[in-house]
């Protein structure tokens, strides 16, 4: 899935909630881009893993620094699903 995919996969997702509230494509963009960063800007992300701390994100895993380098740790949940396809 490339970038543009994931933008409107997720796009499409918001209104999930079945209250017809929908983020535009370009909104979902610029919180992607804030949150992973782009070949300009690191994202807030990557700041707090430079910073020494780990970026939890539920049950889908964190990211964290190991090693001079980021490292992601799958929650339970996701690696369930990875593993059985459930969850």
């Amino acid at each position: 899935m490339d970038k543009q995919e994931l933008i409107d996969r997720t796009a499409g997702q918001t209104d999930a909630a079945g209250d017809g509230e929908r983020l535009a494509p370009q909104d979902v963009e610029r919180v992607l881009d804030a949150l992973f960063g782009t070949v300009e800007h690191p994202g807030v992300i990557a700041e707090a893993v430079r910073a020494g701390k780990t970026v939890v994100l539920g049950s889908f895993g964190d990211f964290h620094g190991a090693d001079s380098t980021a490292a992601f740790r799958p929650g339970k949940a996701l690696a369930a699903y990875l593993q059985d396809g459930t969850g």
